[in-house]
């Protein structure tokens, strides 16, 4: 069984040894990496909206997951930096390249997903939230069905009495990439709206026969919002 583990900003360098070419690619990544992302967002032009009642949430003590679709992940670890959140992130390649970034940038990591074992993830998520903490999900991670909204956010808001709140971007000069999930990249200079959403209530002590109505609830509210997101800028036609 695959041991899932909570990371501290700087532990992942302490990890068992790796490969020498893979160790170089991900101090690559860690080192340049992280200069080269940091630079990038600082040349563009920013906006940030819908921030008033994740702001509340945050200053009343109350716990938040924020969700973010897989897509959508380009500017999570430069825009969340230094806030200790605990980040969820899948075992996989590309897991580990994120985390490499995130590490050092105050974020608390863990290392987990839907489609791997998820006991001590589960644990500390649960203990960080009731502690009035902030975890971030990326609900339909780590390999998909893109926009397909899975339970853990669910259980975990009615479980913990956790706000949800989405949370996206887009910008005026960008690249889809043609992966699964249609990842969403842009270019130095341009313009970027970052959007949170409204939160998203889960009733506590839901019962597991109601589950799945509040996960297509949710789904539909996700799916709604990122519609809205993709209006900030005139496409064409």
């Amino acid at each position: 069984m695959l041991s899932l583990t909570l990371f501290e900003a700087g532990d992942l360098d302490k990890m068992r040894p790796m490969p020498l070419k893979k160790n170089v690619e991900l101090w690559l990544i860690k080192y340049p990496g992280k200069v080269l992302i940091g630079l990038w967002m600082k040349l563009c032009r920013w906006r940030i909206e819908g921030d008033e009642a994740y702001r509340a949430l945050r200053q009343a003590g109350r716990p938040v997951v924020l969700l973010i679709w897989h897509g959508k992940i380009f500017v999570v670890p430069y825009f969340f930096r230094k806030r200790r959140i605990m980040a969820l992130v899948s075992p996989s390649k590309d897991g580990e390249f994120v985390s490499r970034l995130m590490d050092g940038w105050g974020y608390k990591l863990i290392r987990g997903s839907g489609s791997h074992p998820m006991k001590t993830a589960w644990i500390e998520m649960m203990k960080e939230l009731k502690a009035g903490g902030e975890v971030m999900i990326i609900p339909d991670g780590p390999k998909g069905p893109d926009r397909k909204f899975k339970l853990g956010a669910i259980k975990l808001a009615t479980e913990t009495g956790a706000a949800l709140v989405p949370f996206s971007f887009t910008a005026k000069r960008r690249k889809i990439l043609h992966s699964w999930d249609r990842f969403e990249m842009f270019f130095p200079f341009t313009k970027i709206a970052a959007v949170y959403g409204a939160p998203i209530e889960v009733p506590r002590n839901l019962p597991p026969d109601l589950m799945e109505d509040e996960r297509l609830r949710a789904e539909k509210i996700m799916l709604d919002f990122e519609a809205g997101v993709e209006t900030r800028f005139p496409r064409p036609a």
